[in-house]
Parts: structure tokens; sequence; C-alpha cells
């Protein structure tokens, strides 16, 4: 019965049709041509002086979407010094790539300790435009070098 309604999905998918090879690798073609991200270049992103040792990126862009890796701010002990530094370089990175803090769709936040989220929150929520993007915070064991929080973003220019 759900054959009837979609012929398509049984020509590919049933097994008592026989389907010429050719024709599977054009549907494929057709369908990877046809993705919105296939024939835009991939964009490095990284600040000014940064080691090009490193083994990452600190930001990849695809056309209208930017990705940024986890960002520690300035290593101090003190969480909201260590929130605002962190945002200061996503803010910074994301203008590297034509971005800004308003582009903003996810944000995930690592913290070393949940009891500082309050004061996290407290320097996130300034700095933070509103309609605020998604956020998930949690609590790791460690971060790297001793510091209070990482936060990765996802970026998406929309069309004015």
């Amino acid at each position: 019965m759900i054959w009837r309604t979609a012929p398509l999905v049984c020509m590919l998918l049933c097994p008592h049709r026989k389907i010429p090879m050719s024709r599977l690798a054009l549907f494929a073609l057709v369908l990877l041509a046809s993705s919105p991200l296939a024939a835009q270049t991939k964009e490095i992103i990284n600040p000014p002086g940064a080691p090009n040792t490193l083994p990452f990126s600190s930001g990849i862009k695809i056309g209208n979407q930017i990705w940024l890796a986890g960002i520690e701010g300035e290593i101090s002990g003190d969480i909201e010094k260590e929130t605002r530094s962190a945002l200061d370089q996503i803010k910074s990175l994301l203008q590297q790539g034509g971005f800004t803090m308003n582009d903003i769709v996810a944000v995930q936040v690592y913290m070393a300790d949940l009891a500082e989220f309050p004061k996290m929150n407290g320097v996130y929520r300034a700095m933070m435009p509103d309609p605020k993007p998604t956020r998930t915070t949690v609590q790791v064991a460690k971060l790297v070098g001793d510091a209070r929080i990482e936060i990765t973003v996802t970026a998406v220019k929309t069309k004015p």
C-alpha cells in the first residue's frame, strides 16, 4: 500500500526491482549536488598570531554558518573574568568571520564547578544579545590549563 504512494522509494528499496547502477549513481549525484553546503568552501578562522601547530582550528566557516571550537577565557581563577574574556574572544572570532553575537544560534558551556553558575550566568546574560541562543551548560571534571569555563558556539547568518 505504501509503495503505491511512494514509487521513488519503492524503485530504490524494493528487492524485486532491478535498478541499473548508473541510475542509482545519478540519483546519488543529484542528492549531493542539491545540498546547500556542497558547492561552498571551508574557511578556517584563527585569531591573528595563533600558532599554526595546534591540532585544531578555532573556527570553521562554511557559507552562512560558523562553528567555533571551545574558547577559554584568560585563566585567572575568577569565573566572571574568565567568562567575560571567553565571550570577548568569541565576539572577536565571529567578527573575523563576518558574523556578530546576534548570529549565534547555539552555545555549549563547560564549567569546572556548577556552584559558580549564577556568576557565570550574570556575565553571560549581560553580554549575550536578545533573543538568547539555545544553550547547554554542564560541569566537567577538568578543563585545559585549570580554566573555570570553556564555551563553544554555532552561528548562522540569516538573510535580512
